[in-house]
């Protein structure tokens, strides 16, 4: 048996490993930023947390991978415009899925001052897992990897820096989903809406300002985020369950805390760290202590910078 010499490495190869990691955490921090944007929209709204918003990414997810497995059936598996119809079909279930949630539990809850919404909100998170489960059952859905397509950037003999197609459809993805919300904010009566609210639920329901409508469409909004996260991870990871969310979902918290929850350039910023701190943690050091470092993070911004990187003061007296 002739043994294959490995090449030997160069000054250049852990620059270029540096750089491969860069381009893997690409796609962590846009599922990360994806959801953390989720709950960022409705924190600015209601200063409450919807920790069941974890869980419309797991029935996204949940719900791309059945799709995928029909697709594959049909031979559309790898067809671009049969897996963007898909997307819009996900986002559109899950956001009516966010908008049903504020219709039938948060609307009820709107102004209560304890802890009751966040109660309520644990509760809804276990019974999406539960009744996911029960339907469903408890085993994995791999759908077949799309967008296989590998292209080499970089190398020096020792090491090659890799892109999969996959990882740039997620990048415009997550770019355009952003931008389109971005310009929702800005330029829309909606957006002006929400930061009427943001800035004093109580001074713009007097103006004028359709609380009820405008919260409802927050929700569906981050559910459509919510479901676009957990498409990614169908596609691009894999291996989901209705189980799914919960993690995910506790560390997309997390990004926003540390980007500043409220804040939506914040959301897509503590995606960013997330996503680069997870990414490099289990790339030079050991895998097992990546979620301690991920919740590590979360505690030292919560001690010496509650606000987060991009958060501000609130000023409806809470």
């Amino acid at each position: 048996m002739v043994e294959t010499e490995r090449p030997q490495s160069t000054r250049w190869t852990p620059a270029l490993f540096l750089a491969q990691q860069i381009i893997n955490a690409a796609t962590v921090a846009c599922v990360y930023g994806l959801l953390a944007l989720g709950y960022t929209l409705v924190y600015a709204i209601l200063g409450q947390i919807n920790l069941a918003m974890g869980e419309l990414t797991m029935v996204g997810a949940m719900v791309t991978a059945m799709a995928a497995a029909g697709l594959g059936i049909a031979g559309w598996a790898t067809w671009p415009p049969a897996l963007l119809g898909v997307l819009v079909l996900v986002i559109g279930f899950t956001a009516v899925q966010g908008w049903t949630m504020d219709r039938l539990v948060f609307r009820r809850l709107r102004g209560v001052r304890s802890h009751t919404p966040l109660i309520v909100a644990v509760g809804l998170s276990i019974a999406y897992q539960e009744g996911v489960r029960l339907l469903h059952g408890a085993r994995d859905w791999w759908p077949a990897p799309v967008l296989t397509g590998r292209y080499d950037l970089m190398s020096d003999g020792a090491f090659t820096v890799t892109a999969l197609t996959a990882q740039l459809a997620i990048l415009v993805l997550t770019g355009g989903l952003y931008a389109a919300l971005w310009g929702i904010m800005q330029r829309t009566a909606f957006g002006r809406a929400h930061r009427a609210c943001t800035d004093d639920i109580a001074a713009a329901e007097l103006v004028g300002v359709d609380v009820n409508r405008t919260v409802a469409a927050t929700f569906a909004i981050g559910g459509g985020l919510a479901a676009a996260a957990g498409a990614v991870i169908a596609l691009y990871y894999g291996g989901v369950n209705f189980f799914t969310g919960y993690l995910i979902g506790f560390k997309a918290l997390a990004a926003a805390v540390v980007g500043g929850i409220g804040s939506v350039p914040g959301a897509m910023l503590g995606g960013a760290l997330l996503g680069l701190v997870e990414t490099f943690w289990s790339a030079y050091f050991a895998l097992a202590y990546k979620d301690i470092v991920a919740f590590g993070l979360l505690t030292l911004f919560l001690i010496y910078r509650p606000q987060g990187l991009m958060g501000q003061a609130r000023g409806r007296g809470d």
